[in-house]
C-alpha cells in the first residue's frame, strides 16, 4: 500500500493525509492504526501526486510497481538512489493503466527533473528486467516517443533553415518591433498549431515537413524583405512591387485575403521545395487543402505584420492540455526536459568528424531524418518519373492477346479501390489529407502498371507464351500486385524520425494497414512479394528488406489467422489420396531453397509445378493460358499445392533461424538440444498446426524450448526466454503478454503453454525423455537472402585493405543523377569511381596519405634499387583508363592497380544486380 503522510498538527496535514490514503473506510467503521514514522522520500511520493493531482487509486497502483521494481536483485541499476525518478515513472505507468491521466508528460518531467530521452530508457529498462510494462503502457510509450522524434528532428531542420532565410541581425529599415527570434517563436507554434489541428497522425514526418514549408511560405511573404536573405528577398520584394503582399494594419484579419493570393504567389514555395528536395504538387496539396482552411478556421490577428503569438499560444495551450502530452514550444528555449544528450546526437544525426583538427571544414550535410525521407522519395520518383498511371502499349497488347480482355476489369477495380483508399487514408491521417491520399495511390498505380508489364514480360519468355487470360482476369492476383506497389509508396513516405539509424519503427499507416483497406488476405499478399522484388531491379535495399520483412510477418502470424486460407490448404493436402499426410516433406529442409515458382504459379495453384528448362513434353503448360476452367475427371487426385508447399519451405526456414539466434543465446552450454527442439517445433506446424490459428510462429517456438529443457533437467525459465527473447529483432511483448488461451481469452505464454500447449503435446514431448525419443528432423538449409541484393563493403581481391560497396542512399540528387553517400564517422577518404570526385586538392590529400604510409611498398626485381617517389595518382580523361584491371602500364603505382581493380568490381556488382531479376530462374535450375 502507498504510505501515508506523516501526522502534523494542522488540519492541512489531516486532509492531505486523507486524500493520500486509499485505505480509509466509509463512515462508521473503526479508524486505521496509527501510521509507522516514514521516511523522507516516502513523504515525497505523497507531495509528488499531490503536484500532479493524482487520484487515490493511482497513487496505491503507483507504490505497489514500485516496491515490486525496488525489491528485484540487480533491477534497475543505478537509479536506486533516485526514488523520485522512480516515483514519477510508476505513476505514470499507473495513471496510464488506469486511463487516469491528471497531467501532461510534459509535466511529470518537470516535476521530477528528467528529461524525455532518460524516461524513455528508464521505462524500457524497466519492461527488460521486470515485465512491469503492460501493453497499453507500450502502446502509449511508443506514440509518445514517435510524436517526441518527429517534433525534435522537425524543430532542428526548422532552426536550421530559418537561419537561411532570416537576417538573424535585421537592417534599421525593418520596425524594432520584429526581430529574429520572434518571427521564430511565432512561426513554430503557428506550425505546432496547424499540425495539432490538420495531422490526426501526428509522426508522419513527410506530411509534417511538407506542412512545414507551407508556414515558412507564409511567414516570408508576411515579413519585410530588409529580414530577408536572397533569393527570398527578391521574390517578396517582386511581390510587394505588384502589390501582392503585407500591407499590414493592426488587427487586420490576414488570413482570408493571403488565401485568395497564394494561388499566383508560388515563387517562394517554389524555392523552398527545390532546396529541400520536395515535389512541388504535394506541397501545393498539402497548402491549398490543408494550409490555407487552417488559417481560415483559427481567424488569425495580425500584429506588426505578424500574427499575435499569445494568441497562438494559447490556442496551441488548449491542444496540448487536450492530449497531455508533450508542450513542444519548449524546443525554443532549449528546455531541458527535451534535450537529447550527447552520446544520442550523435548517434542520430552521424555527422562526420574532420580527420585532423588543422583539415579544412569538409561542407558535408549530415544525413538528418528530413533529408533521408526526402532523398527516399526521390528514389522512388526516379523509378516512377517514365511511369505512367494508365496501361502502357505494351500492356494493351497482352489485354488484348487474352482469350477474355481484362482491360475494362483492371480499370474498374483501380478506380474503385482508389476511392476506398483516399477514404481510408482520410479517416488515418485526417479530412484535410483526402487528396494527399489519392496522390500517393496514384503513385502506386503506377508501380502496379510498371511491375504488371515486368512479370508478364518474364513469364512470356519463361512459358514461351502470349495469353494471360487466366492470370489476367484473377481478381486477387490484381488486389495482390497493386496493394505490394502501394504499400512500396506508403513505407517509402512512412519513413520517420526514428528510421535514421535503420531500424523499423511502425505508424498507423504500417503494414498491414494496406490489407485491411482493400480487404486482402495475408496468405494471398504473400504470394506476389518475391516476385515483385526480382521484377523490380531499381527498389533501393531498404524497401527490399522492408518487403522481406512484410513476408516474415505474414509467415510469423498475419497468415495464421482463423479466417485465412491457408487453413483450407492445409486440410485439402491431407485428403489428397497416395500422398505423405504434411505439407511440406522433411527430406526437403536440408537442401537449399531453390524454386522456379513465379506468382502467375502461386495464383493459379493447385497446380503442377512448372517443368524446368530442359525437358521434354511440360506436364501442363496452359494453367496460365486459357481462361476457361478445364474440369477434371471424378477420379483424378487433388493436386498439390503449389504456394501452400513453398509457403512451408519458408516457414521452417523462418523458424528455425529464430530458434537458432535464440538457442545461441540461452543454450550455449547445450547445443545438443538444439536439434531437439527442433524437431518438436517442426512437428508442431506440420502436425498440430491448429495450434497456430490466431497465433505467433515464436510463442511455439518459446513453449517448444521450454518444453524440452524442462524434460531434460535443463532450468531455463520462461522469464529467462522471454528476456532473451526481447533481444532479438522485429519482436514485440505482446507476443509473449497476450497469448490466445480459447476464444475471447487471452493471457500470458506461460497460461498458454500450461493450459494448451502441454495438454495438446504431452505425450509427444515426453517421448523426448526416453530411451526411444522421435526421429529429429532435419536441420534446413539456411540461404544469407532469398533476394540477393549485394552486401556492403566487400573487400577488393588480393586488396591492401581496400574496400567497395554499392551506392547508397544520396544525399541530394543533381539533374536526376544518384550521387553516393560521401563521408561516413568511419571514413577516412571515399573515391566514387567514375563520378565526379571534386577538386584537385582531394587528389593531393589521396597522394600525401599513400605517400606518408609506413608500410612500403615491395618493388620488383627489375626496377632500381634506388628509392623513388610514389607516381601522383592519374587519372585521365574518359575512354584512356583500362577500366576492366586487366592491364597496368608499366610504372603504375600499387594504389593505382587498386583503383583500377575497385572500378572493375563495382562493374560486376552493378552488372550483377541488373541480371538478377532476369536470369534468377536459370540460376536456380543450375
Amino acid at each position: 500500500m502507498p504510505p501515508k503522510p506523516p501526522r502534523k498538527g494542522g488540519a492541512a496535514a489531516t486532509a492531505k493525509g486523507q486524500r493520500a490514503s486509499p485505505d480509509r473506510g466509509t463512515s462508521g467503521t473503526s479508524p486505521p492504526p496509527p501510521a509507522a514514522r516514514l521516511e523522507f522520500g516516502e513523504t515525497d511520493f505523497v507531495a509528488l501526486c499531490d503536484i500532479l493531482r493524482v487520484s487515490d487509486i493511482v497513487r496505491a497502483n503507483a507504490w505497489k510497481t514500485y516496491e515490486k521494481v525496488s525489491s528485484a536483485d540487480g533491477t534497475l541499476v543505478g537509479y536506486s538512489e533516485k526514488k523520485k525518478d522512480m516515483w514519477g515513472i510508476c505513476i505514470f505507468i499507473a495513471a496510464i493503466d488506469l486511463d487516469d491521466m491528471t497531467f501532461t508528460f510534459t509535466e511529470l518531467l518537470k516535476s521530477i527533473g528528467m528529461s524525455v530521452c532518460t524516461c524513455f530508457r528508464l521505462l524500457r529498462e524497466m519492461d527488460v528486467n521486470m515485465d512491469t510494462i503492460s501493453t497499453k503502457v507500450d502502446s502509449n510509450v511508443s506514440r509518445l516517443n514517435k510524436k517526441y522524434d518527429v517534433l525534435s528532428a522537425l524543430y532542428h531542420k526548422f532552426e536550421r533553415t530559418c537561419g537561411l532565410i532570416y537576417m538573424v541581425q535585421p537592417s534599421s529599415q525593418t520596425s524594432a518591433e520584429l526581430s529574429f527570434p520572434l518571427v521564430l517563436k511565432t512561426s513554430w507554434i503557428t506550425f505546432l498549431l496547424a499540425k495539432g489541428k490538420v495531422l490526426q497522425m501526428e509522426d508522419d514526418l513527410v506530411i509534417s515537413f511538407q506542412l512545414l514549408l507551407c508556414v515558412l511560405d507564409y511567414f516570408i511573404k508576411l515579413s519585410p524583405p530588409a529580414m530577408l536573405k536572397e533569393p527570398y528577398k527578391s521574390h517578396v520584394s517582386a511581390m510587394s512591387i505588384n502589390g501582392s503582399t503585407r500591407a499590414p494594419r493592426r488587427g487586420q484579419n490576414r488570413s482570408t485575403r493571403t488565401s485568395k493570393q497564394t494561388d499566383t504567389d508560388t515563387k517562394v514555395i517554389e524555392v523552398l521545395c527545390k532546396e529541400y528536395g520536395c515535389n512541388l504538387d504535394e506541397v501545393k496539396n498539402v497548402y491549398f487543402t490543408s494550409f490555407i482552411p487552417f488559417l481560415n478556421s483559427v481567424g488569425i490577428v495580425t500584429s506588426n505584420g505578424l500574427p499575435e503569438v499569445e494568441d497562438l499560444s494559447r490556442q496551441y495551450e488548449e491542444l496540448y492540455l487536450k492530449n497531455k502530452d508533450i508542450d513542444a514550444r519548449l524546443f525554443l528555449d532549449n528546455d531541458e526536459t527535451l534535450q537529447r544528450n550527447h552520446i544520442e546526437c550523435l548517434q542520430l544525426e552521424r555527422t562526420p568528424r574532420k580527420n585532423n583538427p588543422d583539415e579544412e571544414l569538409n561542407l558535408i550535410l549530415p544525413q538528418t531524418p528530413v533529408r533521408a525521407a526526402m532523398n527516399t522519395i526521390q528514389q522512388l520518383m526516379m523509378i516512377l518519373n517514365s511511369a505512367s498511371d494508365k496501361p502502357s502499349d505494351n500492356l494493351i497488347s497482352y489485354f488484348n492477346n487474352c482469350t477474355v480482355n481484362p482491360k475494362e476489369g483492371i480499370l474498374a477495380r483501380v478506380e474503385n479501390l482508389g476511392n476506398i483508399f483516399k477514404e481510408k487514408f482520410a479517416e488515418a491521417v485526417g479530412q484535410g489529407c483526402a487528396e494527399i491520399g489519392s496522390q500517393r495511390y496514384k503513385l502506386g498505380v503506377r508501380l502496379y502498371y510498371r511491375l504488371m508489364e515486368s512479370m508478364l514480360k518474364s513469364e512470356e519468355e519463361r512459358l514461351s507464351v502470349h495469353n494471360f487470360s487466366k492470370l489476367l482476369n484473377n481478381n486477387i492476383f490484381h488486389t495482390s500486385l497493386l496493394a505490394c506497389a502501394v504499400e512500396v509508396v506508403m513505407a517509402t513516405y512512412g519513413r520517420n524520425a526514428s528510421q535514421s539509424d535503420g531500424t523499423s519503427t511502425e505508424t498507423d499507416l504500417s503494414f498491414p494497414w494496406i490489407l485491411n483497406v482493400l480487404d486482402l488476405k495475408a496468405f494471398d499478399f504473400y504470394k506476389v512479394i518475391e516476385s515483385f522484388i526480382k521484377a523490380e531491379p531499381s527498389l533501393t535495399r531498404e524497401m527490399i528488406k522492408h518487403l522481406e520483412r512484410c513476408e516474415h510477418r505474414i509467415m510469423e502470424s498475419l497468415a495464421w489467422q482463423s479466417d485465412s486460407s491457408l487453413f483450407d490448404l492445409i486440410k485439402q493436402s491431407k485428403e489428397r489420396e497416395g500422398q505423405a499426410d504434411q505439407p511440406e516433406p522433411t527430406c526437403t529442409l536440408n537442401l537449399p531453397l531453390q524454386h522456379n515458382h513465379t506468382a502467375a504459379d502461386l495464383y493459379l495453384s493447385p497446380v503442377r509445378s512448372p517443368k524446368k528448362k530442359g525437358s521434354t513434353a511440360s506436364l501442363n503448360p496452359t494453367p496460365i493460358i486459357d481462361a476457361q476452367p478445364v474440369l477434371a475427371p471424378q477420379t483424378q487426385k487433388p493436386q498439390k499445392s503449389t504456394s501452400l508447399s513453398l509457403f512451408y519451405k519458408k516457414v521452417y526456414r523462418l523458424a528455425y533461424l529464430r530458434l537458432n539466434t535464440l538457442c545461441l543465446r540461452l543454450l550455449f552450454d547445450h547445443p545438443e538440444l538444439e536439434h531437439l527442439i527442433w524437431t518438436l517445433f517442426q512437428h508442431t506446424l506440420q502436425n498440430e498446426y491448429e495450434l497456430m490459428k490466431d497465433r505467433h510462429l515464436d510463442q511455439i517456438m518459446m513453449c517448444s524450448m521450454y518444453g524440452i529443457c524442462k524434460v531434460k533437467n535443463v532450468d531455463l525459465r520462461f522469464k529467462i526466454i522471454v528476456t532473451a527473447y526481447k533481444e532479438l529483432t522485429n519482436t514485440n511483448q505482446e507476443t509473449f503478454k497476450r497469448v490466445l488461451i480459447r476464444e475471447g481469452q487471452y493471457d500470458s505464454i506461460i497460461v498458454f503453454y500450461n493450459l494448451v500447449f502441454m495438454q495438446k503435446l504431452k505425450t509427444n514431448i515426453l517421448q523426448y525423455a526416453s530411451n526411444r525419443p522421435p526421429t529429429l528432423s532435419p536441420i534446413p538449409h539456411i540461404p544469407r537472402s532469398p533476394y540477393k541484393f549485394s552486401n556492403s563493403p566487400l573487400r577488393v581481391p588480393a586488396g591492401n585493405n581496400i574496400y567497395i560497396s554499392p551506392l547508397k542512399s544520396p544525399y541530394k540528387f543533381s539533374e536526376g543523377m544518384l550521387s553516393p553517400t560521401k563521408m561516413t564517422p568511419r571514413s577516412r577518404i571515399l573515391v566514387s569511381i567514375g563520378e565526379s570526385f571534386g577538386t584537385s586538392e582531394k587528389f593531393q590529400k589521396i597522394n600525401q596519405m599513400v605517400g606518408s604510409s609506413d608500410r612500403q611498398l615491395k618493388r620488383s626485381a627489375e626496377v632500381s634499387t634506388a628509392p623513388k617517389p610514389l607516381k601522383r595518382l592519374r587519372f585521365d580523361i574518359e575512354g584512356q583508363d583500362e577500366a576492366d584491371g586487366s592491364k597496368h602500364l608499366p610504372g603504375e603505382s600499387k594504389f593505382q592497380q587498386k583503383l583500377a581493380e575497385m572500378t572493375s568490381t563495382r562493374t560486376r556488382m552493378q552488372k550483377q544486380k541488373l541480371n538478377d531479376g532476369t536470369d534468377t530462374s536459370a540460376t536456380e535450375e543450375k
